[in-house]
């Protein structure tokens, strides 16, 4: 799988951006740094990064209205063909156009134990409240402020007596630490049969009567007192495919299928005399919405009129 492409913002010297760039020089780091771009022309970390051959871009945002600034940094995120967006101490609230833009791409590393202390002070805010701990968390960037889903922390013990000056020190070193290997894992989840098979499971199981269990050695999904209407299928019989198996309208739609993106489809063993296609889901970047069509038209292709009936009056209303 190709390295998934990442574009770095800050505002200031980058600390966090430099051990971004550092994780991502290993050879085997699933992610590389394709961009760094600050909303200060003068900030520090953007020498660091053109000195590390990184491609940089820095427009002040002063006298600029907010959506028409991210629409700039959107504008040059696409230029470098950018799939994720980090976050490293970039000291701006982002438009809800640019997070709706960039929607499960944009990570942000914060330094408190989200949910605790969002926004800024967080170290004073810590020590003041009595706190015997802090930390950093990693989290996806959703509309509200420091409040999207964590992926990882790491806890930092407050000493007697500490300032927050000496426990920013301290949680900077876990942040550096945390942030590339979240990353890494992020940008690499869509190669783990475990997650992807969750986001098979999140879709297949909202179908009316939908329930799941293992068939075969495999997860599949099928109408209660009925047929199954999907498989999900990681090497299965040793093929070295992740894929989901679906039910075509016949053996015709299959074969055009295959013959039009055969990197995508595949003719499934077994079913596949059946009419059945295999959709292959590691190669990264899977279209969730397409998923989701053949979800339900396999659904629908098995599911008894009396379902057709219920979920046809209920789409009406």
């Amino acid at each position: 799988m190709a390295k998934a492409r990442v574009a770095v913002l800050i505002s200031g010297r980058g600390s966090n951006m430099a051990a971004l760039i550092y994780a991502a020089k290993h050879p085997e780091c699933p992610f590389e740094i394709v961009l760094v771009a600050a909303n200060d022309p003068q900030a520090a970390g953007l020498k660091l990064a053109a000195a590390e051959g990184i491609p940089i871009f820095a427009q002040s945002h002063k006298g600029t209205k907010r959506e028409e600034f991210d629409a700039i940094i959107t504008a040059r995120l696409k230029q470098a063909a950018t799939e994720f967006v980090a976050l490293a101490g970039y000291m701006r609230l982002l438009s809800h156009a640019f997070v709706n833009e960039w929607r499960d791409h944009i990570l942000n590393i914060h330094p408190s134990l989200l949910p605790k202390y969002k926004g800024l002070d967080t170290h004073e805010r810590a020590i003041g409240a009595g706190d015997t701990v802090s930390g950093c968390t990693v989290h996806v960037v959703t509309a509200e402020l420091d409040d999207g889903p964590v992926l990882g922390q790491t806890e930092v013990a407050i000493l007697p007596g500490d300032t927050p000056e000496a426990l920013a020190d301290r949680i900077l070193i876990a942040e550096h630490q945390l942030y590339s290997r979240v990353l890494a894992d992020y940008v690499s989840r869509e190669a783990s049969p475990d997650w992807l098979l969750g986001q098979v499971r999140a879709i297949a199981l909202q179908l009316p009567e939908a329930e799941e269990k293992t068939s075969h050695g495999a997860p599949g999904f099928f109408i209660k007192g009925g047929k199954f209407f999907a498989y999900f299928s990681s090497n299965h019989h040793l093929d070295g495919i992740t894929g989901l198996l679906v039910k075509a309208s016949g053996v015709e739609e299959q074969a055009m299928l295959i013959e039009q993106n055969p990197d995508l489809y595949y003719r499934p063993a077994y079913l596949g005399p059946s009419g059945w296609i295999g959709i292959r889901l590691a190669l990264g970047g899977n279209d969730w919405a397409h998923i989701g069509e053949w979800l339900r038209k396999s659904w629908s292709l098995i599911a008894p009129a009396r379902l057709h009936r219920a979920h046809f009056v209920a789409d009406e209303f």
